[in-house]
């Protein structure tokens, strides 16, 4: 993602000939060096202040322009385009707007709400109204209706957005919690964001005997083992393998369930393959200790933590971003999927240009591709110890700052002014600082979370309120936990449900988890290779999405045939099979245990109420599938005989197993 207008860095020598001496920063330009801190409000200017103010302006903006000119247009005027008119916004449609979905088959594929064939209006189904502009009609094609899955109770509703999967034992202590469902969803919360007091020892001591080698690893330790010496494929990539399969494992059996699934929202906020060439070998430390360790602290702790670690260097090229050789990858990324957001991007306008963000003035709006460009020549000489031809000695894998590489020049990223020959790795944090603070950026990041744990459309007023505590609380070390807590308390995680459904990977963990699952998948199993290999087929493999975007988040992102087959088809294999002796689902050891008389009624209930936690409207159905010709109080042996002349005795631990599957890939397991 290059821009081929980005020559090298202009030389410190060159600032005269731009005619810059180094200006001090004048309206439009924020002084680095001045403490980030919120704007106070001062009195207004005077007639001779605002006058002296408005010449300095122009001539520092002058000198700006002129050396971006030298830099990036030799000298010459750059070909700005026109700044929008108007901006997108980042917020969902106020209550009451239709819109148009994204394609007609993404509507007819969804799972929730469910979709029957009825009327024939496909423009009402659509969300259309009549003589509106809207998706092209679909003929004579008959059209689904809409149906909305009535609301369960309150512990279904918040364990299934703020764990893998709600338990018998998770729903009973939910509700032991307080007198009211407000006492119970603040004492749940609070107890989840406590993540240090929750013993979590069995889920390590499981993955320890299972023989994960490489999760306690240290950097330098898993580049002497898995990069040095050019070792076979199965050593080089085993940390990224079992990073994969350990997720599973802690989304499966882990108590830290809120943490568990904060960890999966960012990575993929931060994307970085697992499998790839450079990344994987280090990938342990990347989730470890860059990820897991900021996934409640604070973000700009965590911005600078992905911007030094080594799979994110070598992901997105930052290893190779030299003032002889820029490298934009990181800096673009940083803005359009880290911190801004794409509806935050103005293009390749004018930076002098850009309005005043509303929420705060002395901040830009949005991000230019100037501003882009001055961020890549920031973090020019940010990289690894891997052994450079220039310094062989050095091959650690560690974060290494190469003043030597850096562009010293000064710079004009978001309306601020850094100054040349700045200390050491000063002007890439300057830039965190400014971007971390930035009110866009607070509303990108917690419309998000807001995404990831309430609804695929978060309401305008909680990302305004949500974005509020993240912004005030920018330098706290527990930013992301407070900002969280407003979340999950909000109307919104009270009251939404059925709009988001579970990703492949987070529907296979909340089975395995409700099912009751034993397994641990592990490397180098032939059953454990044989599931990942399914799970790709899904979409879904952990963390191993190729673009730098990560997975989607969204119910229509999923909803798609192939997604929707392979993952039942996953599911249904998990009621089928075993490992070894060992099944991966114990639905016939489970059924013993719990049903005491096997009537279809009493089965269906039983496992109605594991897997959902609660009993659907569609019962009845299930109830008849698993009477076949019988009665529903007919009592069904414990036996997998064949007899098809008798189909309520015909193959009866084979339709058990059936039975789960099928509310497996029921909308209501799969709604959240």
């Amino acid at each position: 993602m290059s821009n081929p207008m980005s020559p090298s860095a202009m030389p410190t020598a060159r600032l005269a000939e731009a005619g810059l001496q180094c200006p001090a920063p004048a309206d439009f330009l924020l002084d680095a060096s001045a403490p980030m801190e919120p704007v106070q409000a001062a009195a207004p200017p005077s007639s001779r202040q605002r006058q002296v103010a408005n010449a300095r302006h122009e001539v520092d903006a002058s000198r700006a322009r002129a050396a971006l000119e030298q830099r990036y247009g030799r000298g010459k005027p750059l070909p700005y385009r026109a700044l929008p008119s108007t901006r997108p916004e980042t917020s969902a449609p106020a209550s009451g707007t239709i819109t148009a979905p994204p394609s007609r088959a993404a509507v007819s594929n969804a799972i929730t709400p469910l979709f029957y064939d009825t009327s024939g209006n496909a423009d009402a189904v659509a969300g259309i109204l009549p003589g509106s502009s809207g998706a092209p009609s679909t003929g004579g094609m008959s059209a689904p209706v809409r149906i909305t899955l009535a609301k369960p109770p309150l512990a279904i509703r918040a364990l299934g957005n703020m764990s893998y999967g709600a338990t018998a034992a998770d729903i009973t202590a939910f509700n032991a919690l307080g007198s009211t469902d407000a006492a119970r969803m603040t004492a749940y919360v609070d107890r989840q964001l406590a993540w240090e007091s929750i013993d979590d020892s069995a889920v390590e001591s499981r993955l320890a005997s299972a023989g994960f080698t490489t999760l306690g690893k240290s950097l330098q330790q898993l580049w002497t083992d898995h990069v040095l010496g050019d070792p076979a494929w199965e050593v080089r990539m085993r940390p990224a393998w079992e990073i994969q399969r350990a997720s599973l494992v802690r989304a499966v059996h882990s108590k830290r369930q809120l943490r568990e699934l904060l960890v999966t929202f960012w990575h993929d906020h931060f994307n970085v393959m697992a499998t790839d060439y450079s990344a994987g070998p280090v990938y342990v430390h990347y989730d470890r200790d860059v990820i897991r360790a900021n996934a409640f602290g604070n973000f700009r702790t965590m911005l600078e933590a992905v911007a030094q670690s080594t799979a994110m260097l070598y992901f997105l090229d930052n290893r190779s971003n030299t003032r002889a050789g820029p490298n934009e990858n990181f800096a673009r990324e940083l803005m359009e999927l880290h911190t801004f957001g794409s509806e935050n991007y103005l293009g390749f306008v004018d930076p002098f240009q850009v309005p005043p963000c509303p929420e705060d003035p002395s901040y830009p709006i949005g991000y230019t591709d100037v501003d882009v460009y001055e961020a890549a020549a920031a973090f020019t000489g940010w990289t690894v110890k891997d052994g450079h031809w220039e310094f062989p000695a050095e091959d650690d894998g560690t974060f290494v700052y190469r003043s030597s590489w850096h562009d010293a020049g000064p710079k004009f990223p978001l309306g601020m002014f850094l100054n040349p020959e700045q200390p050491a790795l000063k002007d890439g944090r300057d830039i965190l600082d400014r971007l971390a603070s930035h009110p866009r950026v607070a509303k990108f990041i917690c419309s998000k979370l807001i995404r990831r744990f309430c609804a695929d459309r978060p309401s305008q007023q909680l990302v305004d309120s949500a974005a509020a505590v993240f912004r005030a609380n920018w330098q706290k070390p527990d930013q992301i936990k407070r900002t969280l807590r407003h979340i999950l308390l909000s109307d919104a995680a009270f009251n939404d449900w059925g709009e988001k459904r579970r990703r492949p990977f987070e529907a296979v963990a909340a089975a395995l988890r409700t099912g009751g699952s034993d397994w641990t998948p592990r490397v180098g199993d032939d059953k454990s290779d044989e599931f990942m290999w399914r799970m790709g087929f899904t979409g879904h493999t952990p963390y191993d999405w190729p673009a730098p975007n990560g997975y989607p988040d969204t119910a229509v992102a999923w909803s798609g045939s192939n997604s929707l087959g392979m993952t039942w088809k996953l599911l249904n294999w998990l009621t089928e099979t075993k490992d070894g002796e060992v099944p991966l689902l114990p639905i016939l050891d489970a059924t013993r245990s719990g049903v005491s008389t096997w009537t279809s009624t009493a089965l269906v209930d039983f496992w109605c109420k594991r897997l959902l936690g609660y009993l659907p409207a569609r019962r009845s159905v299930l109830v008849d599938f698993m009477r076949q010709n019988g009665a529903a109080g007919d009592v069904i042996a414990d036996s997998d005989s064949w007899s098809g002349n008798d189909l309520k005795k015909h193959y009866n631990h084979q339709r058990l197993r059936s039975m789960v599957s099928l509310v497996l890939m029921s909308p209501e397991f799969l709604a959240r």
